[in-house]
């Protein structure tokens, strides 16, 4: 069993069709389930995900979201103490955008073995903590 720490676009692409995507991300959680993986996100990703839903009063999404990021089903970590820490090493790196430090620090101090995104300019990043981050598209599991 390994922990796959999943970015906000990962749930976007699942749950609000987004056509190619929507099939991939469906084959990636079907591959999860089968391999056992704990599934990991942080609170910052509700957050992410609320926002569009809400501002459309799509208050349908909203609840689906409330309902399916909930432990033991997905792990949610908070950015705690130990996070902002990891933040701050990982903004060191200028090229990363706060939003995603916040995701990344989440991550390696959830002990993750993998960050799966869809944003290319996060790959290929080493982030102490981290063995793994990957695009959707290259998932190694």
């Amino acid at each position: 069993m390994s922990r796959i720490f999943l970015d906000t676009n990962i749930f976007i692409y699942f749950y609000e069709d987004a056509g190619p995507m929507t099939g991939l991300t469906r084959s990636l959680f079907e591959r999860l389930d089968r391999r056992g993986d704990q599934i990991v996100t942080s609170a910052l990703t509700i957050g992410e995900l609320l926002v569009h839903p809400l501002r459309m009063g799509n208050d349908k999404l909203a609840a689906l979201y409330e309902k399916v990021l909930q432990p033991p089903a997905i792990e949610i970590v908070p950015f705690d103490r130990a996070c902002s820490t990891a933040f701050a090493r990982i903004r060191l790196d200028k090229s990363i955008k706060p939003p995603d430090a916040i995701q990344l620090a989440c991550a390696a101090t959830a002990r993750c073995d993998l960050f799966l995104t869809n944003d290319q300019r996060l790959t290929g990043k080493i982030v102490p903590g981290l063995q793994f981050i990957s695009a959707l598209e290259q998932a190694p599991v």
